[in-house]
């Protein structure tokens, strides 16, 4: 079984570690290992391989994927359930602390020197063989910003099983696996996993994606890495970030300032800059903050709960996923320790009852796939979860994976195992698969007298069928979110340019039309709310956008909102984004229909509440804020103010039939 740390703040955010593994990791500045010169992360050619195996799953599915509704999907519109494991090593395996050649400053002796673990061990097919046997079907890759600018070649040792990859930089080793992986049939996630090259994840330098580097680096960086691989349709997707935590006195939070410690605001920068300078075709895999505050005086795991209030749009909107990580020795406000700083009496996940624990995941984070029609609708990957195998004897520990794999089961979750590769030596026990110094495999499915009590759960996940085949479109909403700063969701009005220069601006996605608004605190626009509901691409291709920024004389109908200023779009026009100063509202912006619309018009007020549809579909987009949403069969055509301050007090709703 894997000890519990009890060094201070203990196993704060998550990662199986061994007592003698962990030292001083979790509390002193690690130093990243030496540096050369940086080297161009332009992708080079690499060899093919036409492995025997795995044909049948590279014939199962084509590349890229993409996000309906809760599920992942292929390019023929198939559900695609990430069952992945995390091969883990290219990120560092170092302490933190004594030499970095010796293997025992190492995650339980584990030395990966930047490579994913096991190359001096095994050949790449036997490994990846491994792979096939567990029953996956996508790889999460680990790596560091500092590993991909280590232009030092790997030694000799580090790949005496995989001649062929000799003086190689770590970062042309992680392409050689990139490409087996994928001819091999295997999906394959980036996971910027850590910055500098050392074990993750405790009190460090690596607990925040700025805490070691300059946000515009780690941009640069994904920008860097989305490229490398943009011509390989299996490499799917960009885990943006792992298990984000505080950073000395730096607390990180979802939307709560636009500065360098609001996750929210950087995964919804990055993702969209990866979307539309890098690559088009990659997932965006956003996780939820793993920690936030001081254990014990208000410290918890959000996880993604602020979700069901801010959730992201992206400039290419089917290509969001979510992501938490769960084990069992924490809990929703324990840390992991056992004794020392950080040390909480709070329950561990392991403690609760099968029900308490549903309920408790489900708050945290599977709500986002479980509750369909909302704005934070999305598939759930829980890219990380584990236990310790053969040696394991809490009964806790066991009892909660077993549960916990019985609830990936019961909501058809995707996931991915925490890891699936280590040493047998190493008494670590958490990998689903070992080699020893030999080259000799042991895996959790064996049965030749080394049996692991976990093979019975893994086997009941990896051949749970969950939803299969084709996955139908469903009605989807986004939020639009100008808290801090513009948020252009349309690719087609990013091409426009600047439509109302000097104001916060809001568009929708393309192909999705402007439903809800709210009015923030200072008086003007909040948030928004957009839909493809009752029809998808309503707007008229390649016809120009009108901006209204006054009251038309005479009004496109009826005057629906008496003594106020309309600001109101033409006939057969609906609204697809907005202006504001926060102080006062400006403008509505207007795209030409697609083909007539009805003008069956109604007006809602929301200038004392809200007014808003039974159910409230889509979900509350503007929290404590008023609001306005018109039903799922209308388009949002004007909006009504009164006042010098310009508050806006009603919208106009009109029938799309």
């Amino acid at each position: 079984m894997a000890s519990i740390p009890t060094t201070p703040l203990g196993r704060l955010f998550a990662r199986p570690v061994t007592a003698a593994a962990v030292g001083l990791a979790l509390v002193a500045i690690g130093a990243c290992p030496a540096v050369a010169r940086p080297v161009s992360l332009a992708a080079e050619p690499l060899a093919k391989s036409s492995p025997a195996t795995g044909s049948a799953l590279a014939a199962s599915w084509a590349g890229p994927l993409s996000t309906r509704g809760r599920y992942v999907v292929d390019a023929n519109g198939n559900r695609f359930r990430l069952r992945s494991g995390s091969w883990h090593g290219a990120s560092g395996t170092w302490n933190g602390s004594g030499d970095i050649n010796d293997p025992a400053n190492h995650h339980a002796g584990e030395k990966a020197d930047q490579m994913p673990l096991g190359l001096d061990r095994a050949p790449i097919s036997s490994i990846l063989n491994g792979f096939h046997d567990l029953g996956l079907n996508s790889i999460r890759l680990p790596f560091s910003n500092a590993m991909i600018k280590d232009s030092r070649p790997v030694t000799d040792a580090s790949v005496a099983a995989n001649p062929h990859l000799r003086g190689k930089t770590p970062l042309q080793v992680y392409d050689a696996v990139v490409q087996e992986l994928t001819s091999h049939g295997f999906a394959v996630v980036l996971n910027n996993h850590t910055s500098s090259s050392r074990w993750c994840c405790g009190h460090d330098e690596n607990a925040m994606w700025n805490s070691n580097q300059s946000t515009a680096t780690w941009e640069a960086d994904w920008i860097a890495m989305a490229k490398r691989y943009k011509d390989n349709p299996r490499v799917v997707g960009a885990d943006l970030y792992n298990e984000v935590r505080p950073h000395k006195i730096d607390f990180p939070n979802w939307g709560g300032n636009g500065g360098g410690q609001d996750w929210f605001s950087a995964a919804q920068r990055t993702a969209d800059r990866i979307l539309t300078e890098a690559n088009p075709d990659l997932l965006v895999i956003i996780e939820g903050i793993n920690w936030t505050g001081i254990p014990g005086l208000g410290g918890y795991r959000p996880h993604l709960q602020p979700a069901r209030t801010i959730s992201h749009t992206l400039a290419v909107s089917d290509k969001l996923v979510y992501s938490a990580h769960f084990y069992g020795y924490t809990g929703s406000r324990h840390t992991g320790a056992s004794s020392g700083l950080g040390a909480t009496s709070d329950p561990r996940y392991q403690d609760l009852s099968p029900d308490e624990l549903k309920a408790t995941l489900n708050r945290e984070a599977f709500f986002v796939s479980q509750e369909t029609g909302q704005h934070f609708t999305h598939p759930l990957w829980i890219s990380e979860f584990g236990v310790g195998g053969r040696n394991e004897t809490n009964q806790k520990s066991k009892d909660w994976f077993r549960n916990f794999v019985q609830y990936l089961i019961d909501t058809d979750a995707d996931y991915a195992y925490w890891p699936i590769t280590g040493w047998t030596e190493s008494n670590n026990g958490w990998a689903l698969l070992e080699w020893d110094k030999n080259g000799a495999r042991r895996s959790v499915l064996d049965s030749n007298g080394t049996h692991d009590w976990r093979a019975e759960h893994w086997k009941r996940l990896a051949a749970s069928p969950g939803h299969t085949g084709p996955v139908a479109r469903t009605d989807t909403y986004s939020m639009l979110d100008i808290d801090h700063t513009d948020h252009i969701a349309s690719l087609r009005m990013r091409s426009a340019g600047d439509w109302d220069n000097g104001y916060r601006k809001a568009a929708c996605p393309d192909g999705q039309r402007l439903i809800g608004l709210s009015r923030a605190g200072t008086g003007g626009y909040g948030r928004g709310l957009c839909t493809n509901a009752g029809g998808s691409n309503l707007w008229q291709p390649g016809a120009p956008h009108t901006v209204i920024t006054s009251e038309p004389s005479p009004l496109p109908g009826d005057d629906w909102a008496p003594g106020q200023t309309k600001i109101q779009c033409p006939n057969n026009h609906m609204m697809i984004g907005y202006s504001t100063d926060r102080s006062w509202a400006h403008a509505a912006l207007c795209a030409k229909t697609d083909s007539a619309r009805g003008t069956t018009s109604r007006t809602l007020w929301f200038d004392a509440g809200d007014n808003r549809p039974t159910g409230n579909p889509g979900g509350e987009f503007a929290n404590g804020n008023h609001k306005a949403q018109c039903r799922a069969n209308e388009y949002l055509a004007g909006l009504a103010y009164t006042g010098l301050v310009k508050r806006p007090n009603a919208v106009l709703c009109r029938s799309l039939g």
